[in-house]
This record gives C-alpha cells, sequence and structure tokens, in this order.
C-alpha cells in the first residue's frame, strides 16, 4: 500500500474555552483512503501553572476520518485561556488491525478562549443555590494597609483609581487580567448586622455609604463563583454605572442581574428609602469599575486580626469542587 502523505496547512479556528475546530491539507489520493485521525495535543506549561492540579499529560485524540475542518472538544482535556500545540497524522486501519500512518503535521499553536456569557449563567446558577437568604447592609468597605491609603492621600488626589483585575477566581474568568476596578466587601455579621472586624487585606478600612456605589442608575453583573479549597465559596459581582466603559465591558461579557431581585445583592426602594441586602452564606467580592473619592466616606482602623489565610489575591480556584465547577474547562 502507497504511503500517505504528511499533512500540511493546518489551520485553527472558531476557537472557545474549550472546543476548536481543525482543517489541513492532504493529497488527493489519500482521502479516499484515510479512516483515522491522530491528534497530539499539548498543553504549554507556565510559571503561575496551578501547583495543586494534578499534572497534565500530552493527550492523543484518535478520530474517525470525516470531513474536514472538524471540531474537537472536551473539556476534560482543555482548559480556558490556556496555551496549547497541536500536530496531525492521518492514518488507514488496514484488515490485520494494525494502521499505515503518515508522517506528523508541523506543530500549530493556539490559546482557548475564555467562559462565555452561557457558562457564566452555569456557574450563577450553581452559586445561587448556596447563596443563602438575604441581610440587610448600609456599607460597602475596602481594607488596605495604612500605606495604601497614605499614597492615595499624596499622590492621587484622595481618588481611589481602579486596577486591573488579578488572576484569581475560576481560570476562564473574563474579567481577570481585562477589566479596572476597585474592590470592596458587604458581608456583615448575621448577629450584629456590622462588617467584620477582622479582614484579609488590612488593618485600615474605608466605609462608604451603599448608595454611593450602588443605585437605579447602576448596573449589577455576574463575574464568578469559586472557592480556595475550602468549604466557603466567593461569588465575583461587578458594580458599573450605566454607559460607562466598565458598565460597557461587561454587557458584552457577564450576564446582567436585575439590581431589585437576585439571590447576591440587591437595592430595593422600601417606604420611599432605598435598603440593601447581601447573600449571607456567599463572601461577595464587589468590584467598582470607576475612581472613588475618600471624602465620599470614612476611614478608620479595625480592631480585629489580619488573617492573611483569607486573602484572595491571585487565588486559583479548586478544580474539583462539585459546588462551583461546571462541565467546560475549568
Amino acid at each position: 500500500m502507497d504511503l500517505l502523505s504528511t499533512p500540511k496547512n493546518i489551520e485553527i479556528n472558531n476557537i472557545t474555552c474549550d472546543s476548536f475546530r481543525i482543517s489541513w491539507a492532504m493529497d488527493k489520493g489519500d482521502l479516499e483512503r484515510v479512516t483515522h485521525y491522530f491528534i497530539d495535543l499539548n498543553k504549554k506549561e507556565n510559571k503561575n501553572s496551578n501547583k495543586f492540579k494534578h499534572r497534565d499529560v500530552p493527550t492523543k485524540l484518535v478520530a474517525k476520518a470525516v470531513p474536514l475542518p472538524m471540531t474537537v472538544r472536551g473539556h476534560w482535556f482543555l482548559s480556558p485561556r490556556t496555551e496549547y500545540s497541536v500536530a496531525v497524522q492521518t492514518a488507514v486501519k488496514q484488515s490485520d488491525g494494525e494502521y499505515l500512518v503518515s508522517g506528523w503535521s508541523e506543530t500549530v499553536e493556539f490559546c482557548t478562549g475564555d467562559y462565555a456569557k452561557e457558562h457564566l449563567a452555569q456557574l450563577q446558577e450553581k452559586a445561587e443555590l448556596i447563596a443563602g437568604r438575604m441581610l440587610r447592609f448600609s456599607v460597602f468597605y475596602r481594607n488596605q494597609h495604612k500605606e495604601y491609603f497614605q499614597h492615595v492621600r499624596m499622590h492621587c488626589g484622595n481618588v481611589m483609581k481602579p486596577s486591573l483585575k488579578d488572576n484569581s477566581g475560576s481560570h476562564g474568568s473574563p474579567t481577570s487580567g481585562m477589566l479596572h476596578g476597585i474592590f470592596f466587601s458587604c458581608n456583615t455579621e448575621f448577629n450584629t448586622g456590622q462588617p467584620p472586624q477582622d479582614s484579609p487585606y488590612g488593618r485600615y478600612r474605608f466605609q462608604i455609604p451603599a448608595q454611593r456605589l450602588f443605585n437605579p442608575n447602576t448596573n449589577l453583573y455576574f463575574a464568578d463563583f469559586y472557592c480556595m479549597y475550602t468549604a466557603y465559596h466567593y461569588v465575583v459581582l461587578v458594580l458599573a454605572p450605566k454607559g460607562s466603559s466598565g458598565d460597557h465591558f461587561c454587557r458584552e461579557r457577564l450576564p446582567q442581574l436585575d439590581i431589585s431581585c437576585n439571590k447576591f445583592l440587591t437595592c430595593c426602594v422600601e417606604d420611599g428609602e432605598l435598603v440593601y441586602r447581601h447573600a449571607q452564606d456567599s463572601i461577595l467580592e464587589v468590584i467598582y469599575t470607576e475612581p472613588v473619592d475618600l471624602s465620599l466616606g470614612v476611614l478608620g482602623e479595625i480592631s480585629g486580626h489580619q488573617l492573611m489565610s483569607l486573602s484572595t489575591a491571585n487565588a486559583k480556584k479548586d478544580p474539583s469542587c462539585k459546588t462551583c465547577n461546571i462541565s467546560v474547562g475549568r
């Protein structure tokens, strides 16, 4: 039997967080003979790889020959926002069960995409299941070290500026390394109704009335749901003034929530006043997309401890948690 030609001109397109389409050219005489494709897929490791995750091994895929281009899909071997290399080989299965194979094609590199809105909607549904009852609150707060607030006062005109979100949370979150914002908290202790006196981020706390950041002129978006190998879970939300650049970014990429009726964070008019509530059983991380002047709130020192173990800075999501993972790339 004549040898098979080596596949050439590899093309990859229609890339998502857990799939891609691939095609290549081969000699016309091989088109009718080829019965199988072999695809060699390898993840490119980097220094930020999740050290808790099992070691990735090369993936060899075997597929029956179909008209090209063909779609390769699989959350068990493709992760979002990850670089891969791929090469292909064609084969003819012979009567004795052995394969006549071509040479391997050249290697092509590509990067998978972020979660799409439909994936985030699945995460949102999972987060809603454990959100718990809603508790009233009145302030958003932000903890940092004393030096942070000194820098804001001396070098930033007393205004906290949005910064680029780190890579904490789900690896496929479209906000990581893309959205600029300021992190705030709003969780309260159920027995006091006040913010906790402990924080992982610093002993100095800026508090601002909730209506300054969250009101009917603000849009609310769901951004992420994750845990860090712990029993408690984090929900990431984005507050963006309507029409702002942050609002435009989120509208294209994130599920929008009804500010008066959702499971995480609400703003409702009751007896002519704005009333605010947050989910009790999730730790909310709220990203506000615009600058915030310190004169709009108050700054003070907390009396509790700095619990560094609770910090989520660049925290990696537990890929094995059944509560907060979905059946697409982790």
